[in-house]
């Protein structure tokens, strides 16, 4: 079922986001500390909020219709590849993976007393092997020969790009056996982002795709691993940009593999926009997964509402039709227990959204934004 965007009076749509708001207002966050300015979103300020007018566009290189609104999913041990195949191209890209937390948690992260302690509350007897440890911490691969899986890698290529197997072929297929990159003609580079994606690829191409999966992993949806075992809620002060632009960038493809270049500042600000819109998916995710009124879901619900304000915040800097559909998707959901139906049909909706947003919008439109966006002396 798909999640309709009713075209409400604008007094109708302030007083649906208000509501779903307070409807958790006895919820208390832990305090943390996001790593961008804080966005003015204060109460009464939701009350000055306007529909967009719609910015300048620009045209998408990927059709959205086979992935948009879906979810990023866990690495596929029976399509992964492993970083040894992505190193024939990427190698500068691999370089700059072994330097980083998510190259080092394969040996690490089963040797920390507080892993060991969280898997001994939930009766976990390999953190490599549990399947809850996996999806987030590790990259693991089907033996050909014994049919046996096993972890590989930590968090790796495919960890953020998708289980490589059925589009690895694409991605590097230029046009043919003799054709390079440089030669490659712009109309066939449509088509193999556009092939690739639909196969599986979260390519960069499209930002949003990126942090979908960066937050696959830094918002917990699992209340168990949460309230029993003790797992951190997620990272509460995760910010797309100073979070991606730091230690793990890994930008050598328009400088062909010669220099980890800065992403532009319009493309920094598309990322700024939508990191937040995948936030607010993420979090939505997360809190559909509440039946108990404890940490999880607590921590959830007031993560989407954060993440909302924000939004809500930035659609009064700029033009955009999408923040208003998403902030009008948002008004109508309420964030309690066992409300899981309407809340993944909303963080859908709200992730197709987000893709079209990132590949839609010239990043010219969001200068109002520049003062919030982290600067690289912040960048992790």
């Amino acid at each position: 079922m798909s999640f309709c965007i009713n075209r409400l009076p604008i007094a109708s749509v302030i007083t649906g986001l208000v509501l779903a708001m307070t409807a958790i207002g006895l919820l208390q966050m832990p305090s943390a500390q996001n790593s961008a300015p804080e966005l003015d979103a204060s109460a009464g300020e939701l009350m000055r909020w306007a529909p967009a007018q719609g910015g300048v566009l620009v045209s998408s290189v990927v059709d959205t219709a086979s992935v948009a609104g879906a979810a990023a999913k866990p690495v596929d041990p029976h399509l992964t590849m492993g970083s040894e195949t992505c190193i024939k191209c990427h190698a500068n890209e691999v370089k700059v993976w072994k330097a980083t937390p998510h190259h080092r948690t394969f040996d690490e992260l089963h040797r920390r007393p507080a892993a060991k302690e969280i898997a001994s509350k939930l009766g976990v007897r390999s953190i490599k092997h549990d399947g809850r440890c996996v999806d987030c911490h590790y990259t693991q691969k089907v033996d050909v020969a014994s049919g046996n899986v096993h972890a590989i890698e930590g968090v790796s290529c495919e960890s953020c790009h998708g289980s490589a197997k059925q589009w690895l072929d694409l991605h590097h297929d230029y046009g043919g056996e003799q054709v390079t990159r440089a030669m490659e003609t712009p109309e066939h580079r449509q088509q193999r982002l556009t092939q690739s994606v639909a196969a599986g690829m979260r390519n960069p191409v499209n930002v949003y795709l990126v942090a979908q999966s960066c937050l696959r992993c830094h918002t917990t949806a699992d209340e168990e691993l949460v309230n029993v075992g003790g797992h951190p809620t997620g990272s509460l002060d995760f910010e797309f940009v100073s979070w991606s632009q730091g230690t793990i960038r890994h930008n050598f493809i328009d400088s062909d593999g010669q220099s980890n270049d800065q992403n532009t500042r319009d493309r920094l600000r598309v990322m700024f926009v939508s990191g937040m819109i995948a936030d607010l998916e993420a979090s939505l995710r997360a809190t559909a997964e509440a039946t108990e009124k404890a940490k999880f879901g607590v921590t959830a619900a007031k993560r989407a509402d954060r993440a909302a304000k924000r939004l809500l915040s930035v659609s009064q800097k700029i033009d955009s039709k999408q923040l208003e559909d998403v902030l009008m998707i948002y008004s109508g959901v309420t964030l309690k227990l066992n409300n899981r139906e309407q809340l993944i049909q909303a963080a859908d909706a709200i992730a197709e959204i987000g893709f079209r947003f990132a590949a839609e919008t010239n990043g010219h439109v969001l200068e109002p934004l520049d003062a919030f966006i982290p600067p690289a002396n912040r960048w992790k």
